[in-house]
């Protein structure tokens, strides 16, 4: 196995994200997840640690641009804020958007004492994040960052007519979730869209075509137009990004996003946030 399909298995196949309810599912070590995952103990560890790596660096990079800096001092976050990402893969990812934000954080507002969870399962839809909703609640956070939707337009199969959730139902879930963070918690929600796809590649990859993997992006794009009715801050990934986004930010799967790509996503966010 190459290294570039290790790093894929590690971005969208996570059983201590996946398969978190069961108890004592956070005891594994990372032996059990390499196995799990059918890697090599050693060939895990390593693509886990560079990925790692990577994102510290993407962090002090990112720093190092004055604008960037900036934004990240002026983000509404008092002292001692607790910070929730609420997703599926492309928040989940070992090198995410969330993960280059929380170093950023350490780096730049260490005496702060920010904290930022990320609460995200690779595949879950709307349907799955009402679910989950009530981990979020529990943590009492000031700010909720939903990058939610993606996997709601998913379809199936060489002529995909039904998406895994119905338009009309994915604006409800939203609804719904906009409805219990506001009710049950004192957090404001920052909304992110999902970002195109690039569908051709989608439908040839190697990992997505052998379960039937398929997005369309007339659908990507009803669910991106749900997150914007919410009516809240909102960060509009579809629009921003292109449809489908550069080739450079993709990796091979055409769906879910390499490190110059979960940096463009973090840098997108921080614009938007830094103006709320």
């Amino acid at each position: 196995m190459t290294d570039e399909s290790i790093r894929w298995l590690l971005k969208i196949l996570q059983p201590e994200s996946t398969l978190g309810s069961l108890p004592g599912i956070a005891t594994l070590t990372e032996s059990t997840r390499a196995a799990l995952l059918g890697l090599d103990p050693e060939l895990y560890r390593a693509a886990l640690a560079g990925m790692r790596e990577g994102v510290r660096n993407a962090a002090r990079e990112l720093l190092a641009d004055p604008v960037v800096a900036t934004r990240v001092d002026r983000l509404p976050l008092p002292k001692g804020a607790r910070i929730v990402a609420f997703g599926d893969s492309h928040t989940a990812d070992p090198e995410s958007w969330a993960r280059i934000l929380a170093e950023m954080l350490g780096m730049r507002r260490e005496a702060d004492d920010l904290s930022l969870t990320i609460r995200a399962v690779p595949g879950d839809t709307t349907t799955h994040a009402l679910v989950r909703a009530g981990e979020v609640i529990a943590t009492d956070p000031d700010w909720v960052l939903v990058f939610l939707g993606v996997n709601d337009a998913r379809t199936q199969g060489p002529s995909p007519t039904k998406t895994l959730v119905a338009h009309e139902e994915t604006a409800r879930n939203l609804a719904e979730l906009e409805h219990r963070m506001s009710g049950e918690t004192k957090a404001r929600c920052l909304w992110i869209t999902a970002p195109a796809a690039d569908e051709a590649r989608v439908i040839a990859h190697w990992g997505l075509s052998r379960f039937g993997v398929r997005f369309r992006n007339e659908d990507v794009a009803r669910v991106a137009a749900a997150v914007r009715r919410l009516g809240g801050p909102t960060i509009d990934l579809f629009s921003r990004l292109g449809t489908p986004p550069a080739p450079e930010l993709l990796t091979s799967d055409g769906l879910h996003f390499g490190l110059a790509g979960q940096k463009r996503i973090a840098l997108e966010i921080l614009a938007g946030w830094s103006e709320v």
